[in-house]
């Protein structure tokens, strides 16, 4: 089941989920969503002649492999028309294992109207989450799109698991910053 406006304020107040800094409320939160906003840390991945990465081998180890990427400077940040890069929420989510929820981030409209996707393959925030929200940002239109820190760029829609998890997640991207 999704959340409604009036439990994700309920899940907010009663600490089943926890965002920092809290958004102004009044404005992020709508009928079933809470936006979130954009960093302004991105980084890119170079194109290098003659590399090839082949996901899931053995030797294969993301932590190798965006060693890779190049941070931009801060600041907004011009996203050409067919280029990808990675970015981050300036807010951190926690969603404490045992609140029987789990979240999905989702673009916003206003920027897939003009070609942006915000997040390739990965929507699921686990249950026991915790850091800012990574998204894949790639813009498929025809314009190079200004991208300034501070905007609203995501928005999580909130779901109630079936029961609580026996443990929450623990993988690579937990706390992610940068990566």
């Amino acid at each position: 089941m999704i959340l409604t406006d009036r439990e994700i304020l309920i899940a907010l107040r009663e600490g089943q989920v926890i965002i920092d800094p809290e958004p102004d409320l009044a404005i992020a939160v709508s009928s079933t969503t809470i936006d979130l906003t954009l960093s302004n840390t991105f980084k890119e991945w170079p194109s290098i002649k003659g590399l090839s990465i082949r996901p899931g081998v053995d030797g294969y180890k993301y932590s190798d492999i965006a060693k890779l990427q190049k941070a931009a400077p801060p600041g907004p940040y011009t996203l050409l028309p067919k280029a990808f890069v990675l970015a981050w929420t300036v807010e951190k989510i926690t969603i404490p294992y045992t609140s029987r929820l789990a979240a999905r981030v989702e673009g916003k409209s206003s920027l897939a109207r003009l070609g942006v996707t915000v997040h390739a393959t990965a929507p699921v925030i686990h249950s026991g989450f915790e850091g800012p929200i990574q998204l894949e940002l790639c813009n498929l239109g025809p314009n190079e799109i200004i991208l300034d820190p501070g905007m609203y760029v995501c928005q999580l829609v909130f779901e109630l698991t079936v029961g609580t998890p026996e443990r929450g997640y623990s993988g690579i991207f937990q706390n992610q910053i940068g990566q």
